[in-house]
């Protein structure tokens, strides 16, 4: 039954994620469908190997791999080198999964430790964005690279697009953290066929909006609100790496904690020191609060288990 559920969401991820890259597609070209494929792959043969070195047979459970890599290429820039891909893609299936556990033991999302790994190892080249509609071919090299969105608005508090532009994703940054309309639907669709934590999503929505609304960023705290959670891949973490359930608590009370103080710290870090997407770096650093919290979980189980023997016997 497990491994049925598990196929099930790897199958619904890569629906949801489909749509992004096509998007992203649109938008920047060629090249970004070239580091996707390359991610996918790389991932997928990485899996392979990783498995047969710990001498287990490949399921089809492990195909979830594939997602990973396709959550890497999303959340880099259009622009960036098939070599950091290609690197970042192994590091997380090679390192942040299965050294870290393996596919049923995760403690951290594979993704999100792939990213950290690619800005903490080239900065510069993860700092820097093409612009939409600035297509990129396959051998081609982009020309025009700016900072993201995030960055000017995190820096400067300017946000200078329309909301539509904003819904649709037109505005610089990782190709697919910015169609905030896609993403919303891909939120809708996983919650509802319970592919990924709920509680997690919503804690991940109110832990950036609440702090956005008592300290804004802006003037306007309307703005302030929407704009946090647009920019710096909040809705993108809070979808695809928060609420994942392969790491989030199960019970939905916790999960909804466990998002909220994660986009909490993650917007003090931002009004602070003005990093952008620190969202994706406080996630990996909660990993023993998620710990902490499956370690909760299991001692409830158990506790209502003993009573419920005990109810049995009495009776």
């Amino acid at each position: 039954m497990k491994q049925k559920k598990e196929s099930r969401i790897w199958f619904d991820m890569m629906l949801t994620l489909l749509p992004l890259s096509v998007i992203a597609f649109f938008y920047y070209g060629a090249h970004f469908m070239m580091t996707a494929v390359l991610c996918v792959i790389t991932a997928l043969v990485t899996e392979i190997i990783s498995v047969r070195l710990m001498q287990r047979k490949f399921m089809p459970d492990d195909l979830s791999c594939t997602a990973d890599g396709l959550l890497v290429a999303l959340m880099l820039p259009a622009s960036v080198d098939y070599r950091i891909a290609v690197l970042s893609s192994v590091f997380a299936v090679a390192v942040a999964k299965n050294i870290f556990g393996g596919r049923q033991n995760m403690i951290f999302s594979p993704s999100a430790a792939a990213y950290i790994f690619a800005v903490t190892s080239w900065s510069r080249e993860l700092s820097l964005y093409p612009s939409p509609h600035n297509r990129i071919g396959i051998t081609e090299t982009a020309e025009k690279l700016s900072a993201s969105a995030s960055h000017i608005f995190n820096t400067t508090g300017k946000m200078d697009y329309t909301d539509f532009e904003i819904i649709m994703g037109n505005f610089s940054g990782a190709c697919g953290s910015v169609c905030i309309l896609l993403l919303l639907v891909a939120a809708a669709v996983l919650i509802c066929r319970k592919d990924i934590s709920g509680g997690a999503f919503f804690g991940t929505v109110f832990g950036t909006a609440v702090p956005a609304f008592i300290a804004p960023i802006i003037n306007s705290r309307a703005d302030s609100v929407k704009y946090s959670l647009v920019t710096n891949m909040v809705i993108f973490a809070a979808v695809y790496i928060i609420a994942d359930k392969r790491t989030a608590p199960r019970n939905t009370f916790f999960a909804f904690f466990y998002g909220f103080f994660i986009a909490a710290v993650s917007y003090i870090l931002i009004l602070t020191t003005a990093k952008e997407n620190t969202i994706i770096t406080v996630s990996v650093l909660f990993t023993p609060i998620a710990l902490a919290f499956q370690m909760l979980e299991g001692r409830i189980e158990r506790a209502e288990k003993e009573q419920a023997q005990i109810g049995e016997t009495v009776q």
